[in-house]
Order: structure tokens, then C-alpha cells, then sequence
């Protein structure tokens, strides 16, 4: 249970029944059948939706933990890909079951819009703020460690954690799969720039500003923190030419990251899951004694 103010939370968490696995849609990017369901059968652990305040708005988020915590534990606060969803449990909790597992909690904001929310996902605008706004949610619990938080995100999670590094949110290490970090690239593809149009309708009078916000490839000397980039040589939804160049970007700079383009797999990493959770794992464990390096606002 969630303990602390009441302004931590805007109602008691509630627990989340997964679909079966056949019914979601290309879940097969994100767990095999028999992973799936061990982790959904797995007595020992639980995965709840919590309500909380952003920026006057009630929005959710996943929490996966055990079912009896008896210690505090370390924070890997997930972000997914994608834009709104009206649930992404399903695709969570195999991944989720492998690092409560190694002993972590995992944090996933939904982001509003999606669930149900109330708000306007602008992916990486104002949404932002629900993933600085989840702190008050770790502290509150007891068994939550908010000196131990880790960044973890796929695709569009990637951009946002960029963008929390860049506005200092205070984890120890971060880890980006397939993430993009020239949105102007993207958005010379055709069907990008179709999706951009309707994502933010302001981009034929906006187009720069929206650009930079989500592009770390224009601000990488503000990420001060250890970064682990993974990507699929073969992602046709985000080319591997943004972890490179992002990579080529820290390494003039002289910061702290690794970069691991890897052979023959796609957006997701799909059929390396285990190994994807594991490589992420043990960087922030190489990192768990370093100071969380905050960096200044912007």
C-alpha cells in the first residue's frame, strides 16, 4: 500500500488484471508465451495503478513490487514508447517481472491522456512533468529507496528520459533502447511527418522549438549522468544513426555512456529481452555507488 501525504496520491492503488496472452496485440515484441504468463502467475510480486496529481491533472501510473516488502529497494522508473494507450500492463509486466527479480522496483508513468486520463499527451511538452511528478509517489513509500533511482526507456521513453536528465531529475544512471534524438530526422519521413502533424498541432508555426525540446542532439552537454544507449541494427522505426550520432555527441563532450548497436535485431530488441533487461541491469549496478548528478535547470 502507498503510504505518506495525501498529496502523494490521488486515490489507493488498484490492481491490474492482464489480458491473456494471445489476445494482445504483437505482444510477441515484448515476451514469449511462457515468460508472459510466469510473470502474471508469480504469487510473489504485484503490479497496481496508481492515481496521482500533475500539474492540476489526475493521471497513473504502474507500480510493480512485491506482494511483501521487507526492505527499501531501488527505483527504475520505466518509460514506454509510443504515444497515448489505454493500457500497456501487458507489454510491462514480463519486463517488469525480471527486474523486480533482481531486487528493483519499477515505476511506468502512463503519461496523460492515456488510461482514461485526464490531459493531452504532447509527447515530450508538458507530459514531462508526470514523470518529475511521480517522485513525491517514490518517496512515499517506505520500502522505496529515493536515493536508488534509475532511468529506463524504449523508443519515445528514451527522448523522455533525455529530456529528464537535461532538467535534472535525480537518477544514478540511465539506459535507452531504440530511442530517437533528432526529432527534425524523423520527421522527414513521410509517415512521421503525417504522425507529427497530429501529434502537435503546432508544428507548421512551432516546428523549431517543439524540434529542439526532443532532440538531445542539440543539448547532449547537459546529460551529466552514466548512459547506456542499445539499439537494433536493423530498427526501421528509429534508425541507428540516433544512438550513434548521440553517442559520437557524449564522447566529444567527454561524458559517461556506452553504446551497443546490436546485430540483426529491431525497434524493441525483441528476440534479445533477456539479455536487453540484464545489459541494463548490470549498468546500473557498475553505477549504483556514484552520486546522482543533477544538472542545472534549463
Amino acid at each position: 500500500m502507498l503510504l505518506g501525504s495525501q498529496a502523494a496520491a490521488a486515490a489507493p492503488p488498484v490492481a491490474v488484471t492482464f489480458p491473456g496472452y494471445e489476445t494482445v496485440r504483437n505482444i510477441d515484441d515484448y515476451a514469449t508465451a511462457e515468460a508472459y504468463r510466469a510473470a502474471v502467475a508469480d504469487p510473489a510480486f504485484v503490479m497496481e495503478r496508481v492515481t496521482y496529481p500533475s500539474d492540476g491533472l489526475e493521471v497513473y501510473a504502474y507500480v510493480y513490487r512485491p506482494v511483501a516488502p521487507t526492505k527499501r529497494m531501488p527505483v527504475i522508473i520505466f518509460n514506454r514508447g509510443s504515444y497515448t494507450w489505454p493500457s500497456f500492463s501487458a507489454e510491462l509486466v514480463t519486463m517488469a517481472h525480471r527486474l523486480g527479480q533482481r531486487g528493483y522496483l519499477v515505476f511506468a508513468p502512463m503519461y496523460r491522456g492515456s488510461g482514461g486520463a485526464q490531459g493531452r499527451d504532447e509527447m515530450g511538452g508538458a507530459d514531462l512533468d508526470d514523470l518529475f511528478n511521480l517522485l513525491p509517489v517514490v518517496r512515499s513509500l517506505t520500502y522505496a529507496d529515493p536515493d536508488q533511482l534509475y532511468l529506463y526507456g524504449e523508443s519515445r521513453g528514451g527522448m523522455m528520459v533525455y529530456q529528464a536528465l537535461r532538467d535534472g531529475f535525480p537518477a544514478r544512471a540511465a539506459a535507452v533502447v531504440g530511442g530517437f534524438t533528432d526529432l527534425e530526422t524523423m520527421l522527414q519521413e513521410p509517415r512521421w511527418a503525417e504522425a507529427g502533424a497530429s501529434i502537435w498541432p503546432e508544428l507548421a508555426t512551432d516546428r523549431a522549438k517543439i524540434v529542439d525540446r526532443r532532440s538531445a542532439i542539440h543539448w547532449a552537454e547537459k546529460i551529466n549522468i552514466p548512459v547506456l544507449l542499445l539499439h537494433g541494427a536493423r530498427d526501421r522505426s528509429v534508425a541507428p544513426s540516433h544512438a550513434l550520432d548521440l553517442a559520437q555527441r557524449l564522447s566529444d563532450l567527454g561524458k559517461q555512456f556506452e553504446l551497443h548497436v546490436v546485430e540483426g535485431e529491431g525497434h524493441v530488441l525483441s528476440s534479445r529481452t533477456e539479455d536487453r533487461d540484464k545489459w541494463v541491469v548490470d549498468w546500473f549496478e557498475r553505477h549504483a555507488e556514484a552520486p546522482a548528478k543533477v544538472a542545472p535547470q534549463p
